[in-house]
């Protein structure tokens, strides 16, 4: 898969899907050449054009002035040496020179992938899914080397890329920025689309025209953020759901992130990703090294829906682990709004007793249930039982919810600390801040400093010591604020740029830790809702709360947006109250299992306050997710009707081998035009008929995605929703 051509001195990395190409240039300058749909061979039509352009200067020591680092598509660009655009990479010497100029020196290919030490990241099974290529360039002024990897997976059009610096020389340097890929590209007028949101409205797709100038993406809250999610995607202007060629990066990182887009002065574009370079500050010893997160490029001519698949896949098959990556997920019932802080033995058994007839499969207990907690004023950082609440300890909620039949769940948010707790009491440096300075509370907490391993280790051994006595199925972790004084009272002045990203290494090694000691606990990832819905909590949390906005209105956009990089098997998606709490709106019973069944299912709600016929309802929802489970988490994901566009929504779910598919169609706003509409399914067998079983009708696979369905304009009211099961005969 991947060819290196002495004449031409040009890298291949190629697939059946795709090809990579980069040239060693004139004074060895790795120099970008393509990334699109695969070519068997290439011949060189993409040579540097020498050009004089004013005010674009030589190489160093070079009288040739038609050849410049300021218009030559570079791998990875330096610093000050002759390109004028956005640099992948910054180093202040001990001269206190920033200037970086890195040039080609040595490459090897090894087969299948190397992990990358104390960091998330795709994966293989077998060295035969994959090829990867080491190049590594060095910068002789400062005698340090850095190590570009590139992998290319057999069956898949996705390239990963990352790089490694490391300090060959005898001085120490600080690294103040690198980014994790740089791509640069030929003139081309694109569109950008990111996935900018909000608390409890995440994930908003936006899409504009990349002009000439700089354009950036990022988050500096030390987490992905409900704000900024780590991923842009460049179209063509007539890309869309189903044609057009889409190119979409993700960064595996939890943390500060940042995407900039440069359009030049000859309209060539430049896309970084990387750690966000705000308030970074690395110190590189000699003989260190410095890893980068992954950043994972996936390709697709399909349009969006088929840039999505090329992430879903990959995301599903080889970022997730563990025993939960292909299995059916259990329907859950959470406490929370049910009895929010208010909760005894007795409470959580009427709930527990009234889930299991329902056909509910897990109990989960939320916040609430340690240190003497009754508010979020307090005890966060004191991870054992509050016996005032429980007075049989959490073994004996354990054990009734699985005498009967349930699975059990706890709540934990092991990053914060409560002013108001026995670990702040003794421990008053545990948490972040900066020594006579007040501290900025959020939620009324503040956060424990994980780039300190003994502040790891307190929580590690605190949460052993529950999850050894209480037999637990699964986790909930939340984390309910962004960092603020990210400064550890144990670095010193020098080291303190260190911090942030020290802090989100000690997050996945506490992680990895609890993941591999506990293999049979299923995890997911919250962060008041979607908050840190992101491809490197995936790799230790193969579900996350996508938002506390549980409104089925809302979520229509929040779970489409979320989809165009994440699969549905990472999205869970409860059933809550009517009206809504988050947003006050009123929708039915049948509206809010619909948008809920359309991801990991489950309920959020009092079950002692639902009508009788709610129950009945609950039991039908239950019913038929049960039976089309697997399908819908792990089934071909295409959306139809975007609730961006349009006043219906829809979206399907077809087996991968076209046998059956779920139609999802919903109605938001009811007109007195009665509207008709008519939605075109795709991805089926055109040469099958399918059988629907709602209605009854047969259809063929080409009557489907040509022909259509009506829906009936005489159903009246909002927020309106249905949903057919088609069976291929």
């Amino acid at each position: 898969m991947i060819k290196f051509d002495e004449q031409q001195r040009v890298f291949h990395l190629k697939n059946k899907k795709i090809s990579y190409l980069f040239s060693i240039e004139e004074g060895d300058i790795l120099s970008h050449l393509y990334f699109g749909p695969a070519i068997r061979n290439y011949h060189g039509e993409r040579c540097y054009p020498r050009v004089d352009r004013g005010f674009s200067g030589n190489l160093p020591e070079s009288m040739d002035r038609t050849y410049s680092k300021d218009d030559l598509l570079q791998e990875y660009s330096g610093n000050n040496t002759g390109d004028y655009r956005v640099p992948a990479i910054v180093i202040r010497a001990e001269n206190g020179s920033r200037l970086t100029d890195f040039r080609y020196q040595s490459y090897k290919i090894l087969a299948g992938k190397p992990k990358l030490p104390g960091l998330p990241a795709s994966y293989v099974k077998s060295d035969e899914e994959a090829e990867t290529l080491e190049v590594t360039l060095v910068d002789k002024t400062l005698d340090v080397q850095l190590v570009l990897t590139y992998t290319i997976y057999n069956e898949r059009p996705v390239i990963t890329r990352n790089a490694r610096l490391i300090n060959t020389s005898n001085q120490k340097i600080h690294v103040e920025k690198i980014a994790s890929m740089q791509l640069d590209l030929t003139k081309h007028d694109y569109d950008v689309i990111s996935v900018p949101g909000q608390y409890a409205l995440e994930r908003q797709p936006e899409r504009q025209e990349l002009r000439r100038g700089i354009t950036e993406f990022s988050s500096r809250r030390n987490s992905s953020s409900h704000h900024m999610n780590p991923f842009v995607a460049l179209v063509d202007k007539d890309t869309d759901e189903f044609q057009g060629n889409a190119l979409g990066v993700l960064l595996v990182y939890s943390g500060n992130h940042q995407f900039t887009l440069e359009k030049d002065q000859i309209d060539q574009i430049r896309l970084l990703t990387g750690i966000n370079d705000y308030d970074f500050d690395w110190v590189l010893e000699p003989g260190e090294n410095f890893q980068t997160p992954e950043a994972i490029m996936g390709f697709s001519q399909a349009g969006l829906n088929g840039m999505s698949q090329v992430f879903h896949n990959l995301l599903r098959d080889r970022v997730a682990r563990g025993k939960y990556q292909y299995a059916d997920r259990p329907i859950v019932i959470n406490n929370w709004e049910a009895t929010f802080f208010d909760f005894d033995d007795d409470k959580l058994d009427q709930i527990i007793n009234e889930a299991k007839p329902l056909g509910i499969e897990m109990f989960v207990l939320d916040d609430g249930w340690f240190g003497h907690r009754n508010d979020d004023n307090s005890s966060l950082g004191d991870w054992f039982v509050n016996k005032q609440k429980l007075t049989g300890g959490l073994k004996r909620v354990a054990d009734r919810t699985h005498e009967n039949g349930l699975k059990f769940g706890l709540w934990f948010e092991p990053e914060m600390i409560s002013i108001d707790s026995k670990l702040y009491q003794e421990h008053p440096d545990y948490a972040l801040h900066e020594p006579n300075r007040g501290m900025t509370l959020s939620r009324n907490q503040l956060v424990l400093d994980f780039s300190r391993k003994e502040v790891v280790d307190n929580i590690f051994n605190q949460m052993c010591k529950i999850l050894d006595e209480v037999p637990l199925d699964y986790i909930k972790w939340d984390f309910n604020r962004n960092l603020t004084e990210v400064f550890s009272s144990t670095a010193d002045a020098e080291h303190q740029g260190e911090v942030s990203h020290r802090y989100i290494l000690g997050l996945y090694d506490l992680m990895e830790r609890l993941v591999t000691r506990y293999p049979n606990i299923l995890f997911e990832g919250c962060s008041g809702g979607g908050g840190r819905f992101d491809a490197g909590i995936l790799y230790y949390m193969p579900q996350s709360w996508p938002s506390d906005d549980t409104d089925a209105v809302e979520r229509l956009k929040i779970q489409y947006g979320t989809s165009l990089v994440y699969p549905i098997s990472s999205m869970t998606a409860h059933v809550s109250v009517s009206p809504n709490q988050q947003t006050g709106r009123s929708t039915s019973f049948k509206m809010r299992g619909d948008v809920a069944m359309s991801g990991v299912f489950g309920y959020e709600l009092d079950l002692a306050e639902l009508t009788e016929e709610d129950r009945q309802m609950v039991k039908e929802q239950i019913k038929f997710y049960k039976a089309h489970r697997h399908l819908i988490q792990y089934g071909d994901f295409i959306r139809l009707e975007s609730p961006f566009d349009s006043n219906t929504v829809a979206w399907e779910f077809v087996s991968p081998d076209k046998s059956e598919a779920l139609l999802f169609m919903f109605k938001q706003l009811h007109t007195n035009r009665f509207e008709i509409n008519n939605t075109i399914m795709a991805g089926l067998d055109p040469t099958i008929d399918y059988h629907d079983e709602m209605t009854d009708q047969t259809y063929g696979g080409d009557e489907l995605m040509n022909v259509g369905l009506f829906r009936d304009p005489t159903h009246t009211g909002d927020f309106l929703s249905e949903v057919h099961y088609f069976k291929g005969k």
